[in-house]
């Protein structure tokens, strides 16, 4: 064997134990990070350094078509010109892209097309760039580099060789396209899913156009611009949890979460954990460390329903974190800072509650900042054929079909005293949904839900004043109109209708209308 050849087969034997190192190296860096430009650069580190493929460059295709750009160089620490971008048509990388093929020059100099931006490379040197394709044939970029050597001898080995490395690299760009493609999903879809619930809940859909109720609005308007805490009053059932999302959701914090915590439902120990956290081993059954709501708030709203029904042992613990922003997990002894709005929300005499030692005075003062009372539905009666309407079509998604509310239904409801406010409209209309067969909510559906009944009987209660010849009522609310405004005594109600007592009687007969003793 000749001199010469045996000298090619020792490079050749050496060349192939550096590619597999080099392989096995960019196996690792690949499967190292996520972060596609700190890969490619390990990458073409390894190149450099392990395969003697000097001046390593990966090109991706840029946002504008037909331009290509420079994502990853590796040159031992030399020096870079600024970012360099390779138009359509342009110099050998171009080359490659277009014709989808490798280009393999034997010395640098030799071919016109190379344009040399980076000031990078031997001219007297050869130069691979491989195309790196993704999903079968599509062309995404180039994968560059020159060798050490101008042994013509090693070229093709040097060649398969990167071509082999340009596979690994298209599966790691298609990976980062996948990854941020699914990115870019989840973004748009959570903006879609805010600007649905910041429509949900501005304030144009908070339903109420009494008084009462535009008193309130504007007090919402004002204090959703800043971060003082609020403290929402009024019975149950009159929507003190959608106005803290209205506040949230038109405030400079609707980007961050808006975390929701009841503490009626939760016993002192678990709400103390639910809400400040723990570490692991804190207590039995802690087998991980757990972030509590405070801190998936930051940045965002806390909102502490039912506040009056907690010990003073918690508010006590609660007072600190609204002193200081900071808590302490369950357990723990790391102080934890917060960045966290607080709204609260009470259906309780808190006065009476901090009078009686139930409730501490300080924190009622920290919690009372700006105090917003909601008025019960029996004091906005106006507000209910609008409210009625929104439920009734709430309704009638859930169950699939259309539904309609009459007139005399909305007249039968704004005269009942719904002690358990908007709650308790829903469930009666949802009630009247159920047993209506045709899709109408009227008076006499509602009357089978036991509204009717329910009716308060005092005799010191303002009736509506219902205009009896209003061609709209029918018979049966006719009736019973001239019947509540005449007490319910059936020969004035009588004069009333222009009826004699005993026509008056037949009807209230043949139309099943119950009589009340008042």
């Amino acid at each position: 064997m000749s001199a010469p050849h045996t000298q090619i087969s020792s490079s050749r034997s050496r060349l192939i134990e550096a590619k597999l190192e080099a392989l096995f190296q960019v196996g690792q860096v690949l499967s190292r990070s996520l972060r596609l430009e700190e890969t490619l650069q390990g990458v073409l580190q390894v190149l450099h350094d392990k395969a003697g493929m000097l001046h390593g460059m990966v090109t991706l295709r840029g946002q504008q078509q037909g331009e290509l750009a420079i994502t990853a160089v590796y040159s031992g620490g030399k020096p870079l010109r600024d970012k360099v971008t390779y138009r359509s048509g342009e110099g050998i990388i171009d080359s490659v892209l277009e014709d989808c093929k490798t280009i393999v020059l034997p010395r640098i100099a030799g071919d016109a097309r190379f344009l040399d931006r980076l000031g990078l490379y031997d001219l007297n040197l050869p130069f691979i760039g491989i195309p790196i394709q993704i999903n079968g044939d599509e062309v995404v970029g180039v994968l560059a580099a020159q060798p050490c050597s101008s042994e013509d001898a090693l070229l093709p080995d040097r060649t398969r060789f990167m071509e082999m490395v340009a596979q690994l690299v298209a599966q790691t760009v298609r990976l980062a396209r996948e990854i941020e493609k699914e990115r870019r999903d989840l973004t748009d879809e959570r903006d879609r899913l805010r600007r649905a619930v910041r429509g949900n809940y501005g304030f144009d859909n908070v339903i109420g156009h009494s008084s009462a109720m535009k008193r309130v609005f504007d007090t919402v308007r004002q204090v959703a611009k800043w971060n003082t805490t609020v403290l929402i009053r009024g019975e149950s059932g009159t929507g003190k949890e959608l106005i803290a999302n209205a506040i949230h959701y038109n405030s400079p914090r609707s980007q961050g979460e808006f975390v929701k915590v009841n503490c009626a439902a939760l016993p002192e120990n678990l709400l103390e954990s639910e809400l400040f956290g723990h570490e692991k081993g804190a207590f039995s059954g802690a087998i991980s460390q757990h972030k509590g709501r405070f801190e998936r708030a930051d940045g965002g709203t806390l909102f502490l329903d039912e506040i009056g029904e907690t010990t003073t042992t918690f508010q006590a613990k609660l007072l600190r974190v609204l002193q200081e922003g900071e808590l302490e997990r369950v357990g723990g002894n790391r102080t934890i800072k917060v960045d966290v709005r607080i709204i609260t929300a009470t259906n309780v005499d808190l006065e009476a509650e901090v009078e009686a030692g139930r409730f501490r005075e300080d924190l009622y003062y920290r919690l009372n900042v700006m105090p917003i009372v909601l008025p019960p539905l029996r004091e906005r009666s106006e507000d209910i054929p609008e409210l009625a309407r929104f439920l009734v079509n709430k309704i009638a998604k859930s169950q699939g079909r259309p539904l309609e509310i009459t007139d005399s239904a909305f007249r039968l409801l704004m005269r009942h005293q719904w002690l358990g406010n908007v709650r308790e409209l829903e469930n009666r209309l949802e009630r009247a949904a159920i047993l209506c067969e045709d899709g109408k909510i009227d008076r006499t559906v509602l009357s089978l839900t036991g509204l009717e009944d329910e009716l308060p009987l005092t005799t010191h209660q303002t009736v509506p004043k219902i205009d009896l010849k209003d061609p709209n009522l029918d018979e049966r609310e006719r009736v019973i109109a001239a019947l509540e405004q005449a007490g319910w005594v059936q020969a004035k109600a009588a004069r009333l209708l222009d009826m004699t007592p005993r026509q008056i009687a037949y009807r209230i007969q043949i139309l099943n209308i119950k009589l009340r003793n008042i």
